[in-house]
């Protein structure tokens, strides 16, 4: 039976994770792959996630299931932060997952069994795994387009073009801040003209919230998701807590989905269902040490304290990387990674630019030239910046 299968192709990240690995150069930098980095290098354990471990150590007492959506402990601490303190409970519905990926997996399967018809829309350029899990489920998906390459900027008016065309129960995939792989974000304003065009022709959006807390703050990155939950009847939230709780491999996500109060009952079963028939029960480790730390106040305040450093870090190498590109360049066309939020940003590089980069100074970015900002430090910005230059960015 197995002779049959055919090799698949490999993912493009996951691949060029393996070419760094097996660089013997010294002074080679990793900027492919979507995780957080300190400035050693280091994808550390944050320190109130340590804290909350050591007091789960001592006091937790069974690990026989938990509830096949999750614990609504969970379920609350993240609706809160995502949705903020005074979320409609009565219409929210709420799943455990593993990790991101799982919620959004799940939010496709809720679409599917809501509306066996609808078409999913996603920005064009999104995050690869997105476009990977709708073709392996034979999905019907359209592009709508997101990013002037030139500009480095969102192409609002492009996109609201391509977005006429949805109809009554299609979904809307948009990411909730941080763009991956732009990291080009809608403003507010932008924000709210999204939700007139889908409230207008009847559509579900769809929120991927991957990365809160990583691009203006924790509230300010909410403020597009909390728009549109206040605005639209339905609406499903894919949420992941590995990049904002530095929890990668506990895999701890969460799909909150807004319907009307009176299909409450049956959209939160429905949650479970799906669960059941993919995994069953999601990990609880990670979504445990994250209620933790959201609803302990002093665990919470570390948290925070964190997650600003963390950001704020990203920043200033933002701002680092411009400058050095400024005066390299002896221009203002490389402003726009000061402006982009977030752990990512499309150079604008060709293949062939990237591959040099690679192949000259040991510079491994994905293809389309998306770079990870975390995975450079104040030593490295410089080197980078002159490579991108003497590859004819």
């Amino acid at each position: 039976m197995f002779n049959s299968l055919k090799a698949q192709a490999p993912d493009k990240i996951l691949a060029l994770m393996g070419q760094f690995r097996t660089d013997p150069r010294t002074d080679k930098i990793d900027l492919g792959v979507g995780v957080y980095k300190d400035a050693e290098g280091r994808t550390p354990v944050m320190r109130a996630i340590k804290s909350a471990e050591k007091q789960l150590w001592e006091t937790e007492t069974s690990k026989t299931y938990t509830a096949l959506a999750g614990e609504p402990a969970f379920h609350a601490a993240m609706a809160e932060m995502v949705l903020g303190a005074e979320y409609p409970a009565d219409r929210l519905s709420c799943l455990a997952t593993v990790g991101g990926t799982g919620a959004c997996r799940q939010a496709f399967e809720l679409a599917r069994l809501a509306n066996p018809g609808c078409t999913v829309w996603v920005s064009d350029p999104t995050w690869p795994n997105h476009l990977s899990i709708l073709a392996f489920m034979k999905q019907d998906t359209k592009l709508y387009r997101y990013f002037d390459s030139a500009a480095r900027a969102v192409a609002f008016e492009a996109m609201m073009e391509d977005l006429q065309a949805i109809k009554a129960g299609d979904v809307v995939l948009l990411h909730g801040c941080c763009h991956n792989p732009t990291g080009a974000n809608l403003t507010l304003e932008q924000w709210a003209a999204v939700a007139d065009l889908l409230e207008a022709k009847g559509a579900v959006p769809m929120i991927d919230l991957a990365y809160q807390g990583f691009g203006d703050g924790l509230e300010e990155d909410a403020a597009g998701t909390r728009l549109i939950a206040s605005r639209l009847p339905e609406v499903m939230i894919a949420a992941s807590c590995s990049k904002n709780f530095g929890i990668y491999r506990e895999r701890t996500g969460c799909l909150l989905v807004l319907s009307d109060a009176a299909s409450k009952e049956v959209t939160q079963g429905t949650l479970a269902y799906l669960n059941r028939q993919n995994y069953s029960f999601s990990p609880d480790h990670g979504a445990r040490l994250v209620t933790m730390v959201l609803t302990d106040p002093t665990l919470r305040a570390e948290w925070m304290t964190e997650l600003e450093e963390v950001r704020k870090g990203m920043l200033g190498l933002r701002e680092q990387l411009a400058a050095e590109l400024r005066q390299l360049s002896n221009s203002d066309r490389f402003d726009f990674v000061a402006r982009h939020r977030g752990m990512f940003s499309r150079l604008g590089a060709s293949a062939e630019q990237v591959e040099k980069m690679r192949l000259d100074n040991a510079i491994y970015m994905v293809g389309d030239s998306r770079l990870n900002i975390a995975g450079l430090n104040a030593k490295t910005v410089p080197i980078l910046a002159r490579a991108i230059i003497a590859a004819g960015v």
